[in-house]
């Protein structure tokens, strides 16, 4: 009888550089900055060390939407959850009264909850696993004026690692206007975690609203690891 390899089988984690595939070990010795809790036993895919944000990077991101949303606002959305970076950082600020978890690929959802429970906020969490664009659609659609939603989408398509500027018309798999349309459905405060070297222009045009969108830079060590992108009724940052 043959073994089939589950999904979760791709649930890692690394103890020694020797096991670490060759491309992510520039990575694994940057794995305390991804996580301060890496040695209590994080999970990651293989390519989750390509997305995951930095601890102190999704630390800054969820004080300053911690901050900057309406008071009205009690949910946050993480639409493109991965392994938890930003989700946990989310639960911890203390204040959502829920924080909403989506992700679609198995393996790496699994290695989110379970990294959540390592920093004590899984409680705080409710994961959704499946397609973002139809989970706030079909099912979050009635919390829409209590919602903030946060993307850190895919960043992948020509001219990423290389352009001084990024077209985000042609990132893949999802463009600037892929993206902000379904969300807009939802409501006008969003923020969207994207390549630091971004079109600003592109994401000016994008304003509907009589608010200016804010964009600010995270960096780490004195170089720029994103930028966010602030949409809707939030305050100055």
């Amino acid at each position: 009888m043959v073994n089939q390899k589950s999904p979760l089988d791709a649930c890692k984690h690394y103890t020694t550089l020797q096991d670490v595939p060759w491309d992510i070990q520039k990575y694994f010795h940057q794995r305390y900055d991804l996580f301060s809790k890496y040695d209590d036993g994080i999970l990651m895919t293989d390519s989750a060390w390509y997305g995951v944000t930095p601890e102190p990077v999704a630390n800054k991101v969820a004080q300053h939407i911690s901050s900057a949303a309406p008071a009205t606002k009690a949910i946050l959305i993480d639409c493109f959850a991965g392994v938890g970076g930003n989700t946990i950082a989310f639960a911890r600020s203390g204040r959502w009264k829920r924080v909403y978890a989506i992700e679609k690929d198995e393996a790496i959802i699994h290695c989110g909850k379970h990294n959540a429970k390592l920093y004590g906020v899984d409680e705080k969490i409710s994961w959704f696993h499946g397609d973002c664009f139809e989970i706030i659609k079909n099912e979050l659609a009635p919390l829409g004026q209590y919602s903030v939603v946060f993307a850190s989408p895919p960043w992948g398509g020509p001219g990423y690692r290389t352009d001084s500027i990024f077209d985000l018309g042609t990132m893949q798999p999802y463009s600037l206007g892929q993206l902000l349309e379904p969300f807009r459905q939802l409501t006008q405060d969003i923020v969207l975690f994207l390549p630091r070297t971004s079109d600003l222009h592109q994401l000016a045009k994008e304003n509907d609203t009589s608010k200016k969108i804010q964009a600010i830079h995270y960096c780490m060590e004195g170089a720029s690891k994103a930028m966010c992108v602030y949409f809707g009724h939030f305050g100055g940052l």
